[in-house]
């Protein structure tokens, strides 16, 4: 595996084109202003009516509606939500594409799943971050980067790939190394990692511990602690130095234990249902249910936030918060 570094990429690829970003929420603000500040010539595209425009021009960025951005621009970076994509893009973006452009994504739902049908003489291809937008804005301005991935779906043009690793280094990725993939690998892999482990996963694992001990006569407050609020400080040795690496660092108990434990919990027929899982994506399955859900207007997401609003953990949670000054509210 090759790791693309700033010695890999050219900013020139940029020069001479604007750059439009689609969106200014998190990771939309981040890459607007490490793109302006690499020398890249932005503008940013919303709705006149949203509550980021403001923020935008405060930022010292140009911003316009998403249509005239889009007619103005060379290369399109569309970031705003996955549900929203596809209309916003056959009702503003779209009618000003011209030959040559290219059609930039941080996720590749929308292509993959072929809600998004590009013409055949634009450039498509994706650069995702790994990390939130808030990260790859201040590790920016530190001098350093964030990974990324990068893919090439569509190369209309014959630069495709220098332009995408150009945008790269421009927020700073080649700073850290960039990786890369494909569409296809970009997408799947990120809805599984979400669904079965960093969000879905974890979440539940969290919850179960919190009522066994809540069941077990302990106090809500205790197993909060316990089993929510003591996991940053495992997730920060697994992000420093891996799973030895957190087990190097706790105690011989807490090794001993989560090594005989562990398994006895999360099991093979768990790594069974993630299968079940990941398959359910590839087959476009996830997918379907997903786009349906927002057609519908959400009712199943709505439903669900609802019920882990009103989850103990959350109203415990809620009340101890607040008395830990360090915690940004």
């Amino acid at each position: 595996m090759k790791l693309f570094y700033d010695d890999d990429a050219d900013l020139n690829a940029l020069t001479g084109k604007k750059i439009a970003v689609i969106g200014y929420g998190s990771q939309g603000h981040a890459h607007a202003l490490n793109l302006k500040e690499s020398g890249a010539d932005v503008v940013v595209g919303l709705k006149k009516t949203s509550k980021s425009w403001a923020k935008a021009e405060s930022d010292g960025l140009r911003v316009v509606e998403t249509h005239e951005a889009a007619s103005q621009a060379d290369i399109i970076m569309i970031l705003i939500p996955d549900q929203t994509q596809a209309a916003i893009y056959n009702q503003d973006i779209k009618p000003g594409l011209e030959k040559g452009n290219a059609l930039v994504f941080a996720h590749g739902f929308n292509i993959h799943f072929n809600q998004i049908i590009p013409p055949d003489n634009v450039d498509v291809f994706l650069v995702a971050p790994k990390g939130p937008g808030h990260l790859v804005r201040r590790v920016y301005q530190d001098g350093k980067g964030v990974p990324c991935l990068f893919a090439v779906y569509q190369d209309a043009t014959g630069n495709a790939r220098k332009t995408a690793l150009a945008y790269a280094k421009a927020i700073g990725g080649t700073r850290a190394g960039v990786i890369e993939t494909s569409f296809e690998e970009e997408t799947e892999t990120d809805l599984f990692g979400e669904q079965a482990v960093l969000c879905g996963g974890v979440t539940e694992l969290i919850k179960y511990g919190f009522e066994t001990l809540v069941e077990g006569g302990y106090k809500p407050e205790v197993a909060y602690f316990e089993c929510l609020h003591e996991l940053k400080l495992i997730v920060d040795l697994f992000y420093e130095g891996g799973i030895e690496g957190m087990y190097y660092s706790v105690s011989e108990t807490a090794e001993y234990g989560g090594m005989t434990v562990g398994p006895k919990v999360v099991d093979a027929a768990t790594k069974d249902r993630m299968k079940e899982a990941l398959k359910y994506i590839q087959t476009g399955g996830f997918a379907k249910e997903f786009i349906l859900e927002n057609q519908a207007n959400q009712p199943v997401l709505n439903a669900l936030r609802t019920q882990h609003h009103r989850h103990q953990i959350e109203e415990v949670g809620r009340k101890l918060r607040p008395m830990m000054s360090w915690i940004k509210q």
